[in-house]
């Protein structure tokens, strides 16, 4: 897509990338990219792989008031999705927190790309959506994933023994969480 049809559909731009809603148009891309990333994912994370999942996931994500879905689209690739970035389980009141959730695909990893897409995420998670707490649950092993919310300015708040079901057992995670420093 031309960078100028690229801007408008974003909602927030860096100098590599954007960050757009997810649309039913994103479909075959997205799950092409994703069947291509499972060695990337596996054990960690399982995005839509099929038109069906993906119409779902993106439905949620787009429809419900407590999820909210990015894509990250890489400028240079005419706007070709590099991975995607979730808030999760928003509570607004006074709590105003979200839970991060996120994924690069394997032909953008290991780029910058996502440290690029989680600080613009951060940037209109904490204007845009008012949010003032948001949330990031890792299992201990997933290196590539601690490592991104540290330099994007997560702490350390703890450890959640079998927090989450995932891959067919409960598996243990550290809780990262950032605050806004403006609020």
């Amino acid at each position: 897509m031309p960078d100028d049809l690229h801007r408008s559909r974003c909602l927030a731009a860096g100098p590599r990338v954007g960050l757009r809603p997810f649309t039913p148009e994103d479909g075959a891309e997205f799950t092409a990219r994703a069947e291509e990333s499972v060695g990337l994912h596996r054990p960690w994370l399982f995005p839509p792989r099929t038109a069906e999942e993906y119409a779902a996931y993106a439905a949620a994500l787009t429809g419900e008031a407590a999820r909210a879905g990015f894509l990250v689209c890489e400028r240079a690739a005419g706007g070709g999705i590099a991975g995607f970035l979730t808030v999760n389980n928003i509570v607004r009141g006074a709590f105003r927190s979200g839970a991060l959730g996120y994924g690069a695909f394997a032909h953008a990893a290991g780029r910058g790309l996502m440290g690029e897409a989680l600080d613009l995420l951060l940037e209109h998670a904490f204007t845009t959506m008012g949010l003032h707490r948001l949330e990031a649950n890792i299992q201990p092993g997933n290196a590539p994933s601690r490592a991104l919310v540290r330099r994007a300015g997560f702490r350390l708040e703890g450890f959640s023994p079998a927090m989450l079901f995932i891959d067919g057992a409960w598996r243990d995670h550290e809780r990262w969480a950032i605050t806004d420093p403006c609020g």
